[in-house]
């Protein structure tokens, strides 16, 4: 786990000088910059480069086209490692830290952002509540699937409630040792392929939010698919309408206990927009660097086109962003693993990484030209998937007051 430490030092004593602030000589302690990674952390992105690269880079326009994750992909994500990233050895998972899980989200995002998304929602929603909220029978028998060969789906949004997630209509009863779910839920992530569903429902409407609590599911219970969503971007992810028709839960699969629903959603979805966050920066990084080196292949008027100052500003101007992304992203999954608030920096990352998904991937297709507009080079693919960032796990307009409230507590 990726730890800053600062190490004690002693003052060097020199002669006494005019001024107390001279007196002594600074030496600056050990300090790790943002892009210096354990070799555990280097090794895991170098092997889902590699898995990336090989395995789904040749799949991305098939299923795309489709509107299909290929199920060898899958396969191939359980048996890389990298369905359990933080899921404990014991459960059959890595064992591995949480900016290890967002190195894996980014990797793949720079291929292909809908093989990134199904990873990321498994690993920082689903994985993650079982490990925090679930008790030790719920982990025993519910992780070592997640990390194995099990897809996990997080399900909160329903129709009428989006931004006001808790304003869901799901209900569910008690009859004996069984719960009793009525109701549907909306625009839910990986739900085709999944096997396992946490599903978010109100055991008492007077308590209002009070009364929210989170089952697990699995899909053979009778959890039906309604509809399977059709999308401008992250094609193969798959998004679902569910319905719940009397869905008969046993008592003990309600996870974290009876109405504590909304704290484990709010809880978990600030670490899930870090995970965002990742997949918009591994996005824009995917379509930079599908397209910058073709405008220095590409020549006009007897030179290269991104040679030109006009070009060659607009590419500079997008590594900035890059960077102030990557740097955002990583900051805030540094702090959730020290055990700092991150929730301020979990919105920021979210909001400016879907902003400089958009903004670089759009450009990326100017600087390419006509053949960028096409789809065989992927990079207008980028552009499509970009849009979603500023809108699922909170819209741009939920992290901008995220933000705020934070900056009118700070100086209010």
């Amino acid at each position: 786990m990726l730890r800053t430490g600062i190490r004690a030092f002693s003052a060097i004593r020199t002669r006494p000088a005019l001024r107390s602030f001279t007196s002594s000589r600074c030496i600056r302690s050990q300090l790790n910059s943002l892009d210096i990674f354990t070799e555990e952390e280097t090794m895991l992105r170098e092997a889902v480069r590699r898995f990336a690269t090989d395995v789904v880079g040749p799949k991305v326009r098939e299923m795309d086209e489709n509107e299909q994750m290929d199920p060898a992909v899958i396969q191939g994500l359980f048996e890389q490692g990298l369905m359990g990233v933080e899921t404990s050895a014991e459960h059959g998972g890595a064992e591995s830290s949480f900016t290890s899980a967002i190195i894996v989200i980014e990797e793949l995002a720079k291929i292909d952002p809908s093989v990134s998304v199904l990873c990321d929602v498994h690993n920082t929603l689903v994985n993650t509540i079982f490990r925090k909220y679930g008790t030790k029978e719920q982990q025993d028998k519910w992780l070592p699937l997640l990390a194995q060969s099990k897809l996990g789906s997080f399900c909160l949004s329903e129709p009428a409630s989006g931004s006001d997630a808790f304003a869901l209509q799901t209900r569910a009863r008690k009859e004996g040792d069984l719960w009793i779910l009525n109701g549907s839920k909306m625009w839910i992530t990986n739900s085709y392929e999944a096997e396992i569903f946490l599903i978010f429902a109100n055991i008492d409407p007077s308590k209002g939010y009070k009364g929210i609590t989170c089952f697990v599911a699995a899909k053979d219970m009778g959890i039906k698919i309604a509809k399977k969503e059709q999308k401008l971007g992250i094609r193969a992810s798959s998004t679902c309408t569910l319905n719940f028709d009397d869905l008969k839960i046993p008592a003990q699969n309600v996870i974290g206990g009876e109405g504590q629903g909304y704290k484990i959603a709010i809880e978990i979805l600030n670490e899930g927009r870090i995970g965002i966050a990742a997949q918009m920066l591994g996005l824009a990084q995917g379509a930079f660097n599908k397209a910058v080196p073709y405008t220095y292949e590409r020549k006009q008027f007897g030179q290269a086109v991104g040679t030109f100052q006009g070009m060659a500003f607009q590419i500079a101007q997008a590594a900035v962003e890059l960077e102030t992304a990557r740097l955002l992203t990583y900051n805030a999954a540094r702090r959730k693993e020290e055990g700092k608030s991150f929730t301020k920096e979990a919105a920021m990352a979210k909001y400016w990484s879907s902003v400089v998904a958009q903004r670089v991937s759009g450009q990326a297709i100017e600087w390419a030209g006509g053949v960028g507009f096409t789809r065989e080079t992927g990079i207008e693919k980028f552009w499509r998937d970009s849009k979603i960032g500023a809108i699922y796990e909170g819209t741009s307009n939920i992290q901008l007051q995220t933000i705020a409230k934070f900056i009118q507590k700070e100086y209010s």
